[in-house]
């Protein structure tokens, strides 16, 4: 059985030794970029557990695949971020803010094409099954960031509709990530379906928890400045259920705080401490972690469907914790 720990040591070692096209090198410089200022990897690292629970061994059959979720994941990001006006990933410049935007479009375009690339490497017997599950995952992820992008312009924006957001823009890819590692292994359908189901709801459950975090993470452990969501007017979940709860009253409360200056360090910081005011007074905090425990349990529930023998379940069990940890 593959164990968790070499799971980590193969990942390592599938990014270390990634390679792209060398020229020009204007071209393929941001795609090493990406890959070098690292990140979760938690698709490939779900594909590969898949994977795991079907077979005794990783060959290139599965590691290449694996490495094209990291890879379309990250072309993704470069895209998010001009979209977004960010300026920096991962405590670095983005892509387009450390060459320009033309180049992070062009850059981005030949990184999604690469990711095709090397998911054509799946075995040829599941290929078209590989392929078709990638690409309808890929229009879901930019169905998901189109409404993104059209929540900015609504002050409300209801619950169902959020979900659906984070489910398309978030959830699909983590869920592909689980479905794709078991076709590859060669699972039942069906076994490959709840995997699905699973990756699909701690996908939810991971966002919902990187939302909670974006507030309320102790800023040394995030990473990274908490409230970046409340500066840049996200339409987050903690927002969200505070419009939902909110009186007429409280809800021009929020509609205010939107509309505060963040010019100075001084400004940003009141407009943090407005809205978690107003998330206090409706305690959607203490809601969203419970949401984010709803959602790990239902994704627990079809590990449990699966009838693994208890050690390879533990490989699921073990790959959520980590997901979601940060918030219990």
């Amino acid at each position: 059985m593959i164990q968790e720990k070499h799971i980590e040591t193969t990942l390592k070692e599938m990014f270390s030794n990634l390679t792209f096209t060398a020229e020009p090198a204007g071209l393929y410089d941001p795609l090493r970029y990406m890959i070098q200022i690292g990140g979760k990897r938690i698709r490939p690292c779900l594909c590969l557990t898949a994977y795991a629970l079907y077979r005794d061994e990783f060959c290139e059959e599965i590691l290449t695949p694996a490495a094209a979720l990291e890879v379309f994941h990250s072309f993704t990001l470069i895209h998010d971020d001009i979209m977004d006006k960010a300026d920096v990933r991962r405590g670095v410049p983005t892509v387009y803010r450390k060459w320009d935007e033309n180049t992070a479009i062009l850059s981005g375009d030949v990184m999604s094409i690469e990711s095709y690339r090397m998911l054509a490497k799946a075995p040829a017997d599941v290929l078209p099954q590989a392929l078709g599950l990638f690409s309808k995952t890929a229009a879901e992820v930019c169905e998901g960031q189109q409404y993104d992008m059209d929540f900015e312009d609504m002050d409300f924006v209801p619950m169902e509709d959020y979900m659906k957001m984070i489910g398309l823009k978030t959830a699909v890819l983590i869920a592909c990530s689980a479905k794709m590692g078991a076709i590859i292994a060669g699972a039942p359908e069906a076994s490959a379906d709840l995997l699905y189901r699973f990756g699909y709801d701690l996908g939810l459950a991971f966002q919902v928890a990187d939302d909670w975090l974006d507030t309320y993470a102790d800023p040394e452990v995030f990473g990274k400045a908490i409230g970046g969501d409340i500066l840049n007017n996200k339409k987050n979940w903690l927002t969200t259920r505070a419009f939902e709860k909110a009186s007429e009253q409280v809800r021009e409360q929020l509609i205010s705080a939107m509309a505060l200056p963040i010019e100075t360090e001084e400004q940003k910081e009141a407009k943090i401490a407005a809205f978690k005011a107003v998330y206090a007074s409706l305690e959607v905090g203490e809601e969203a972690k419970q949401e984010i425990i709803r959602l790990h349990a239902q994704a627990m529930s079809y590990i449990a469907e699966l009838g693994l023998a208890p050690e390879k379940a533990a490989l699921l069990e073990n790959y959520a914790k980590k997901l979601i940890g940060r918030t219990k």
